[in-house]
């Protein structure tokens, strides 16, 4: 064996280390399965219903820290992004009675919204690059930036900090796929208001 190393000497530290890479593969494969630590399945579902946004207005940097600060017993009515949707469904998952948002942490918006860069007054500052936690704005030092309109989460974290103040939060347009007719009434209530509308045109008449 000695001689087949002094005569090989390339091919003997090749299978050295082919060796030493199967050992501690099969070490670390076996510690992962071993000392593996399985996540909350309660904070995964919270987080599942929070929006996204990242936007921090809870009081935490993210979506996740903010579903485990609630898994622990934090007040659910933080995320005006979500909004009372999210609240109520929040709510139905933990049994508990829906609270309304608390306005400290903002408003909840009725439209969805998307930053926008007018790039004509844009210096490259970088700073809303910088301050996006979706990496939505796409652009380098003192070159025109711009938002990716698909990726952005109308957080508005961005706006603060642009120091020539050329950031717009604009509603999002509904697109194609977005976009629903609105159901019909029902035919009882359609039938409701026609009583009421003819008991309405006989009052005035008799008065």
């Amino acid at each position: 064996m000695i001689e087949l190393i002094i005569q090989y000497p390339v091919l003997a530290a090749l299978l050295a280390m082919v060796g030493l890479s199967l050992v501690f593969g099969a070490v670390l494969g076996f510690a992962a399965v071993k000392f593996k630590v399985e996540g909350d399945p309660i904070v995964e579902q919270i987080d599942s219903l929070l929006p996204q946004t990242q936007c921090g207005q809870c009081g935490h940097p993210g979506c996740k820290p903010y579903a485990e600060g609630i898994a622990n017993g934090e007040a659910i009515n933080k995320c005006p992004p979500g909004g009372q949707t999210t609240i109520n469904a929040i709510a139905d998952l933990l049994d508990v009675e829906a609270p309304t948002l608390d306005e400290e942490h903002g408003e909840e918006k009725d439209l969805p919204t998307v930053a926008y860069i007018r790039e004509d007054e844009c210096i490259g500052c970088t700073k809303c690059i910088q301050a996006c936690p979706m990496d939505a704005i796409l652009g380098a030092a003192k070159q025109m930036h711009t938002v990716i309109i698909d990726e952005c989460t109308g957080c508005d974290l961005c706006v603060e900090p642009c120091p020539v103040d050329c950031i717009d939060m604009l509603p999002l347009e509904s697109t194609l796929g977005e976009w629903k007719w609105s159901l019909p009434p029902r035919s009882e209530t359609l039938a409701l208001n026609i009583i009421a509308s003819d008991r309405k045109a006989h009052s005035e008449a008799s008065a």
